[in-house]
């Protein structure tokens, strides 16, 4: 018996669609409310001279000088001929570029790998000891092999977002698949389902919940990874224009950097957690 989505009755896609807009606009003032907070204190204190604005400049003066500051976002020759929105837009696409291709990578290699440990106890046994001794070590902490591996290239930032990712969502995904309800698998087994299909239409559905939770959990770290990398082994990104900014003095150009890490990875993970929604639309009724 295959599973199938319900033909919405009349009336009812407005209705759902006028509760998604609600949804946003509220969680959109509460986003503003939370950043207008940290924003008016660090204002109000510099305004009273509680801070010194060379090393901590008050949001407005950093944002204000952007159009300023953009020849240093694309630390390369001839930069400061191109347009303020190119150079904002490169050096996020880098840094997107790499966190986006080593997640990719690291997670398809992890849940490859648990499958394979799940049903095979010798490929267990010779790698799991190594993968959990290797799980708690820093993304940041493998940048100097990335860089000896690698390069001072994409491939370094790559390789420390797929360290940051893989052996975390490897553990994760034997640990969910030991856990799936037994009676499930009985049942399929039963019905005459093959172990493919008892993987494919049992398993990874029931573990895929907990497998979008521990990848958002870590997506940080690897984003925090790839930063770190972009700091001391590539000259690009939003990283490498944080340490230019360090490099020449510049806190203006520091805070912006910051201020745009922080952004995009806000927005990444809101984008984890549509994804989330949209592959999980049996639990569409849960809040992701």
């Amino acid at each position: 018996m295959s599973a199938s989505r319900a033909i919405p009755a009349p009336g009812v896609a407005p209705r759902a669609m006028a509760l998604r807009l609600q949804q946003f606009a509220a969680a959109a003032v509460w986003w503003v409310l939370s950043v207008g907070i940290v924003v008016g204190i660090w204002e109000v204190t510099a305004a009273l001279g509680l801070i010194n604005t060379i090393i901590l400049p008050p949001p407005h003066k950093f944002v204000s000088e952007i159009r300023d500051q953009s020849q240093f976002l694309m630390p390369q020759p001839g930069v400061s001929a191109i347009p303020l929105h190119f150079a904002v837009f490169t050096a996020i696409g880098a840094s997107l570029r790499r966190v986006l291709a080593g997640l990719v990578v690291g997670s398809l290699a992890a849940v490859i790998t648990g499958s394979l440990a799940f049903y095979l106890r010798i490929f267990r046994n010779l790698t799991f000891p190594t993968i959990t001794m290797l799980a708690p070590i820093a993304p940041a902490a493998w940048i100097p092999l990335a860089i000896l591996a690698f390069g001072m290239g994409d491939g370094a930032a790559i390789f420390v977002v797929f360290v940051g990712i893989y052996f975390t969502l490897t553990l994760a995904t034997l640990n969910n698949m030991n856990n799936v309800d037994q009676v499930y698998v009985n049942t399929a087994r039963v019905l005459g389902a093959t172990r493919r299909q008892i993987m494919w239409h049992v398993i990874f559905p029931a573990i895929l919940p907990n497998l979008f939770v521990v990848l958002r959990m870590n997506f940080f770290a690897a984003w925090m990874g790839v930063l770190a990398a972009e700091m001391v082994g590539v000259r690009t990104g939003l990283g490498a224009v944080v340490v230019m900014g360090r490099q020449m003095m510049n806190m203006n150009l520091t805070f912006l950097g910051m201020a745009i890490i922080g952004l995009v990875g806000y927005l990444l993970d809101v984008g984890l957690g549509l994804l989330q929604k949209r592959v999980l639309w049996w639990r569409s009724s849960a809040r992701v």
